[in-house]
């Protein structure tokens, strides 16, 4: 039979604090695990945009526009989105 969490926490709650707070360390450190596996692939993705940008920049392809001029067409385009 499948325990519900209700059960789980019940059967938390009859440990002793610091086995409360170890389960609650082993818990969290799960849930870490999971989100950290798919931070790998993130990564990755990041590093293959950061090469080709690079790249870009090298050969010459990229449009490249300075601070000034960068800051002046984001003004300009949420002014036109506030209109």
């Amino acid at each position: 039979m499948k325990q519900t969490l209700a059960e789980y926490l019940e059967a938390g709650y009859a440990l002793t604090p610091e086995e409360r707070l170890e389960a609650a360390r082993m818990l969290r450190q799960s849930v870490e695990q999971e989100t950290d596996a798919g931070q790998a692939e993130i990564d990755a993705a990041w590093d293959e945009e950061i090469s080709k940008r690079v790249a870009e920049v090298l050969d010459g392809s990229a449009n490249l526009v300075d601070g000034p001029e960068t800051l002046a067409q984001v003004r300009a385009e949420l002014a036109a989105r506030r209109k």
